[in-house]
């Protein structure tokens, strides 16, 4: 129970690491608010309809959350929004696309934070986790796509570096208000993705496998927790050993 109390944004809760997210920091107590543009707004069921690429939503879903919660402790930003051409390879990336994908999952990270970092600020504490990927800490392997047709999106290692860093800007100018920012960065996690790169990733990876949603979310409640108080502009990854070697 060591987010006893805490009242917890997941944004993109209804996704395969946000529903892990979600269903881990309600188990250690926290009044969770799952914040997904597929679920519709019911805040005393803990519901949140929120369009995080739009500004009118991010503004009025966060004052919704602190008019019935009064308080925002923590923020997890897991959305993960892009364009239906988003696993084109590299040479076939319209201009057009990469901005959009930029904008649908860099920018807005930006502006929710922004909005809850007001609340934050005004209780002087907080806690955010971005989920950011061991494609923004390390260069792609494209070997493990070896015999499939499937690529690394290259919007992706930009993106989630980006986050990284954004995440470091947010631990140095907010720590002194008592609030703190970090990052989870998973390693591949399993989604029934073709049986030989499932196959070529685990062989690649020191510990034999892919990842899980259940293995990424009780990192997150610890950064979450109190029990992190004196850990911000870290990025944590969670990825079986990946970026060790």
């Amino acid at each position: 129970m060591k987010l006893k109390n805490k009242v917890i944004i997941v944004a993109g809760g209804s996704g395969l690491i946000g529903n892990a997210i979600v269903n881990r920091c309600v188990a250690e107590g926290a009044t969770v608010i799952n914040a997904d543009i597929n679920v519709e707004t019911d805040l005393d069921q803990c519901r949140l309809h929120l369009d995080i690429s739009s500004e009118d939503s991010v503004r009025d879903g966060v004052a919704a959350v602190e008019e019935q919660f009064r308080r925002i402790d923590g923020l997890v930003n897991c959305a993960y929004p892009h364009t239906s051409d988003w696993g084109a390879f590299f040479e076939d990336i319209p201009y057009d696309s990469w901005r959009r994908n930029v904008d649908l999952q860099l920018n807005s990270v930006f502006l929710l934070c922004q909005h809850v970092l007001r609340v934050m600020d005004r209780h002087k504490a907080g806690a955010i986790v971005n989920i950011a990927s061991i494609y923004g800490i390390v260069g792609n392997d494209f070997t493990v796509y070896d015999g499939t047709k499937m690529t690394s999106p290259a919007g992706y290692s930009a993106i989630k570096g980006g986050v990284i860093n954004f995440t470091r800007y947010l631990a140095s100018y907010f720590g002194r208000k008592g609030i703190r920012a970090n990052c989870v960065a998973p390693g591949g996690i399993f989604d029934n993705q073709n049986p030989v790169f499932v196959q070529n990733y685990a062989h690649r990876c020191p510990m034999g496998r892919m990842g899980h949603p259940e293995d990424i979310a009780p990192a997150v409640a610890f950064l979450l927790s109190d029990d992190a108080g004196y850990i911000t502009g870290q990025c944590l990854a969670v990825d079986g050993g990946w970026t060790a070697i």
